[in-house]
């Protein structure tokens, strides 16, 4: 059973990477198009997908600086969640007040 680990391996690494070059968008591919990428990874069944994860596509640093917001952020982090928040408070208040004086000036 253990000799047959190599290749099974192989088959793995060979599917994972030509799964995972057809689910990655074009714009993503680096330095070939992505067909030919599908193509190495099929023929050439060690090399290939070893190129694919090296070199084929554009991957993001773990734990780089953050290129930009496009994560999930926490409410009490987001500063549009905050100001929604304060804006509500505030047309709340003025709601209150306005109806606070309504009725004062019912009961005069």
């Amino acid at each position: 059973m253990l000799r047959y680990l190599p290749f099974l391996l192989i088959i793995a690494l060979t599917i994972y990477t030509f799964i995972d070059c057809l689910n990655t968008p074009e714009e993503e591919v680096k330095h070939l198009p992505k067909v030919v990428w599908v193509i190495i990874i099929l023929v050439f069944s060690i090399v290939g997908p070893v190129v694919w994860l090296f070199a084929g596509k554009k991957r993001q640093g773990v734990g780089g600086g953050r290129p930009g917001r496009t994560q999930w952020v926490a409410p009490d982090d987001n500063p549009e969640f905050l100001k929604s928040l304060r804006e509500e408070r505030e047309s709340r208040e003025s709601r209150e007040n306005r109806e606070k004086r309504d009725e004062k000036d019912k009961d005069q």
